[in-house]
Parts: C-alpha cells; structure tokens; sequence
C-alpha cells in the first residue's frame, strides 16, 4: 500500500492535470499490449495496434518490462503538450540521470541489450533508435485513437470538478476511484509495495488515465514532484465497457439525429458537465425527455455518460465541443497530439500491470 501524507498547504496545492500525457498514455498503452486482460475494452485497439507494428515492441520492451519499475526519464514534464515536444525533453535527459536510472533497472533485469548500456552512457545512436521506436509506436497505438482517450479523460476530470465544487478537496480526494481511499490527513492507494510519500507542502497532481489499469502509479524518487497516475472507469452508466476504437471518419448519419431546437439546448446544456436532473431544469424538459434526448447524443458521439455515485453524469466529447464551436474538434490529433496546455510535473515509480 501506498499512504501519500497531506497537510493543509498540500491540500491547497492539490490540482488535475489538464490533459491527457502523451508518453504516459503511450508507455502504459505498451503494458496493455502485452497482457490479456480487459478485452472489452483493449481486445480491438491490441489486434488493430498489432497489425500497425515493425519490431518496435522488441526495441521498448527491455526499457518498459511487463512489471515493475520502468526509467522516470520516459514521461517527461511535456507530455502534456503533446509527443514531440515530450519526445524532445527525453532526448535533453542529462546522461547522468540516464546512467542512474537505466542501473537501477538492472537490478532485476541484469542482461539488457548492449544499446541499452549505450544509452546509459548517452549514445546517441541509443538514443535514436530509442526516440524511433517510441515515435513509431505512438503514431500506431495512441494517435489514432486520441479523441476517445480526451473524451473519457476529460469525462473524470469533469466528476472530479464536480466533487471539488460540491465538497472541497475532501470531496476530490473522496470520490477517486475505489484504488484510493481518503482517510484524512492520508491518502491509502492499492499499490504493489508498502510506501509511504509524505508531499511536505509540495501539493499532489492527480493524471487520470486511459491505458493505467489497476492500481495507480506514482513516481519512485520521492525528491520528485509528486503525481499520481489513476485509471478512469470504462463503465459508461447503464452499460458494458466500450472497446477503444479509431473513430469513423464521418457521422453524418448520426448528426442528423440532432436537428432541432430542443436537442440543441440540450447539447448547450450539457457544456461543463451536469447530471440528468439538472440537465431538464436547465432546458426545461421532463427528466424522462433529458435522458432520452442524451441517449440520442451519447449514440451520436457528442456526449459521454458516466455514474458517478448515484447519479448519472453527462459531458461533452471533443466532437460536441467542436458542434457548439460550430467548427472542427479543437486540438485535431495527429501523431503528435499538439496544442496541449503545460501542467508542469515531473514522473514516476514502480508499476504493476
């Protein structure tokens, strides 16, 4: 178990990252490949991934194991702006950092490739067949799949707004996922060692995840800034996990479902998040109508729907976002997901998978 130890100073500094990370995203994404688990979710995005790769897994997988410690140096700070500028700051990494935290992989893994011991030195062909693969990688399993992983994302950064709004830190700290268990002044995470991470003022930033599964994730220097990796639920409410999936290039036949003024209303009413109820008062329908008219827009991909406690919670997706903007999805994710805003963090510790 983790136990993360705030005080009135860390609670004040307490805060969500803005976006989802592209190198987290994309490192947690490479456990995922490999196991067998949750394939309502993973099943189709691991057999579509697949088909995309050309040996970058055996170039990744002596830096990234199946469990346990993965190098800090990876997720750097930009990933919140996007892959290229994240992929860029790994390659600044200072080589004793590199040398530090590559031997400390050796501790368990002994016999790694020779390029690896090169990139330890800072070798900088290790260091472009690393920052390769990694760009291979991302293009193939994160990119195409961006806008679903920005909706469900900021689908918990929402109920998460929602908690804070309606019960302070308290009530964030209390409504994360059952992994974590606020017990003030403490914060109990499901973790696989026993560790405690007292933050000394230094505030706590909570990064929801899509590829995270399980347990949460924090860095292993506890000189680190201090972050905390969670996963989001995949249980839309009322329904199964819905598989990650490469959106359709078009919904033109489920957009014209949405003609009309009330539907409309409904899709502005739901801007900023809101529950069903409020979501009839706001437009002035029945409740029965509220919830019929977000079922029509949560099968045209506008709307996301989630349970948070006992309501039910509504958000928009990037493409609603874009409807009422009247133009494209903002932040049109290519393989390097640009025009992310700066959360600045630094990264991480020991993972289970």
């Amino acid at each position: 178990m983790l136990r993360v130890h705030f005080s009135g100073l860390d609670l004040a500094r307490l805060r969500m990252a803005t976006r989802p990370d592209a190198l987290w995203e994309t490192v947690l994404s490479f456990h995922r490949l490999r196991d067998k688990q949750a394939e309502s979710v993973y099943g189709e995005w691991r057999a579509e991934t697949r088909t995309r790769l050309k040996g970058e897994t055996r170039v990744l997988a002596p830096l990234i194991p199946a469990r346990g410690y993965f190098p800090d140096f990876l997720t750097p700070a930009e990933g919140i702006i996007g892959a290229d500028a994240a992929i860029e700051a790994l390659r600044a990494t200072p080589a004793a950092r590199l040398h530090a935290e590559i031997d400390r992989l050796t501790i368990d893994r002994p016999l790694l490739p020779s390029w690896v011991h090169d990139l330890a030195q800072g070798g900088s062909r290790a260091f472009d067949r690393l920052i390769g693969a990694l760009r291979t990688y991302h293009r193939a399993a994160i990119a195409p799949y961006w806008p679903h992983i920005q909706a469900r994302i900021e689908a918990d950064r929402a109920t998460r707004g929602r908690a804070l709004l309606d019960g302070g830190a308290d009530g964030l700290l209390a409504s994360l996922p059952p992994t974590m268990r606020w017990r003030a002044p403490v914060l109990e995470v499901d973790y696989p060692v026993d560790r405690d991470l007292y933050l000394a003022g230094r505030g706590l930033l909570l990064l929801p995840s899509f590829f995270c599964r399980r347990t949460p994730v924090t860095y292993f220097s506890p000189d680190l800034t201090p972050v905390l990796v969670y996963p989001v639920d995949h249980r839309p409410a009322g329904a199964s996990p819905r598989p990650l999936r490469q959106p359709p290039p078009c919904r033109t036949s489920s957009l014209s479902k949405l003609v009309g003024q009330t539907r409309s209303a409904v899709l502005q009413g739901v801007e900023g998040g809101c529950t069903t109820s409020e979501l009839a008062r706001r437009v002035g329908v029945s409740l029965a109508s509220a919830s019929q008219h977000a079922t029509v827009l949560r099968e045209a991909g506008l709307l996301l729907t989630l349970r948070q406690g006992g309501a039910v919670f509504h958000t928009l997706t990037p493409l609603g976002a874009a409807l009422l903007r009247g133009g494209a999805p903002a932040e049109r994710i290519n393989e390097s997901a640009p025009g992310f805003a700066r959360s600045g963090y630094e990264r991480k510790g020991p993972v289970t998978s």
